[in-house]
């Protein structure tokens, strides 16, 4: 009995690992956020494992007979449509719920987005905070307050509709000379990181209109 848990690329199809596509070949079902998405990176790397749908919506109602599967002699493999599940993407109400029924969870390492975007900020990243998506409105001023005073490196993700609009709150409230990364399309064709000021990225992306998907490293409260 095992679940899987197997990252997929973000962007470039050679970021794809042997092992994750043996995996993928040698389980039973496939678990995909999105099965059109998931289905052009199988037909790819000719993967003819069977795929059932699996995500945020559903998730809560499927993951109790997915367990019941896997605890019937199923292997199953949980993917998303790019990245690595559970970060910021469906993932952790199944793991959960495989590990309080004694079912093993391997999860292969792979890429993740915010990784070589904090690594490639030149902020400091022996210590940071994961925060992901902002909430999009009840409790986004309740968590800005809360990370007022965080030290360390903070890392988020927003979407180019947003980017400008998160980077004016974050000038309000972390100052507009605070330092900060911003990674576009990592390992894409037209993959981009910025850094400077929250101030002085607000004016780049009034000048040029935001695509893509984007990952902000912001530097922690100095003392």
């Amino acid at each position: 009995m095992k679940l899987y848990l197997v990252p997929t690329p973000i962007g470039n199809l050679d970021d794809m690992t042997i092992r994750a596509i043996n995996v993928l070949k040698e389980v039973d079902l496939i678990l995909a956020e999105d099965t059109r998405t998931s289905g052009k990176l199988l037909k790819h790397f000719e993967i003819n494992t069977p795929m059932q749908s699996h995500h945020m919506h559903n998730e809560h109602k499927t993951t109790d007979h997915i367990v019941s599967k896997i605890m019937n002699g199923i292997s199953v493999a949980l993917i998303s449509d790019a990245g690595t599940p559970a970060i910021s993407d469906p993932g952790f109400l199944l793991t959960r719920a495989c590990i309080e029924k004694g079912i093993e969870v391997d999860c292969l390492p792979g890429a993740t987005a915010f990784v070589p975007a904090l690594v490639n900020s030149g902020l400091p990243n022996d210590r940071f905070v994961f925060e992901g998506f902002l909430p999009l409105k009840k409790g986004r001023q309740t968590r800005f307050l809360e990370l007022v005073e965080e030290k360390r490196t903070m890392v988020f993700y927003e979407s180019p509709h947003k980017i400008i609009k998160t980077l004016e709150q974050m000038k309000e409230y972390f100052g507009e000379d605070r330092r900060a990364s911003i990674s576009r399309e990592i390992t894409k064709m037209f993959e981009e990181t910025l850094r400077g000021t929250i101030s002085s990225l607000i004016k780049h992306f009034e000048a040029h209109p935001p695509k893509g998907e984007f990952v902000l490293i912001i530097e922690g409260k100095q003392k």
